[in-house]
């Protein structure tokens, strides 16, 4: 009987230190991440660099004009739940001249063009796609999916989102997008 006491205490025990450890962890990786998105400049002068653009061509940034860019991957459930929001914003501001480019992050492979071309289908997305080989993402610093970049017609970046573009993060996009249009 003292026996099985002993050995439930040892096993509460090890569970007890097993929540400790991951606790732990969870809280070094929480810093590391808040630390990388410190790094990344919410304003600046934005990276000159060209990606080649799904179904041929290529995006040059920046560009002389309002651009949104939008870095994101197939497999980003936050990045899905932003992409109508940001169809809706391409479309309400593609008008009035503002260009977005939808940076795909996927890991290159032979069929990538093919998954990102069924993602935008079945999601009714047609805005422009550029395909990232990781140079557009160290070049604007990012540090999570999604991130979403405004740059300005001098090429400036004046405004950035990381995460999940939200209703009130699109209003805050919107008004940013607004004051460029200026």
């Amino acid at each position: 009987m003292s026996e099985d006491l002993g050995l439930r205490a040892r096993r509460s025990d090890l569970w007890i230190w097993a929540l400790v450890v991951l606790a732990v962890g969870s809280v070094v990786t929480v810093a590391i991440l808040q630390g990388r998105r410190a790094q990344a400049p919410a304003k600046g002068p934005a990276p000159s660099l060209a990606l080649p653009l799904l179904g041929g061509g290529t995006a040059g940034f920046p560009g002389g004009k309002i651009t949104v860019v939008d870095f994101w991957a197939t497999w980003c459930v936050p990045c899905r739940v932003s992409m109508p929001r940001l169809q809706r914003i391409w479309s309400d501001y593609r008008p009035r001249g503002v260009e977005l480019y939808s940076v795909d992050t996927d890991d290159p492979a032979p069929d990538r063009d093919a998954r990102v071309q069924g993602f935008l289908k079945d999601n009714r997305l047609t805005f422009p796609v550029a395909l990232d080989d990781g140079s557009a993402q160290a070049a604007f610093s990012v540090a999570g999916l999604p991130t979403l970049v405004l740059v300005d017609r001098t090429g400036e970046v004046v405004f950035r989102q990381i995460g999940t573009l939200t209703e009130a993060h699109e209003q805050e996009l919107r008004a940013a997008l607004d004051r460029a249009l200026r």
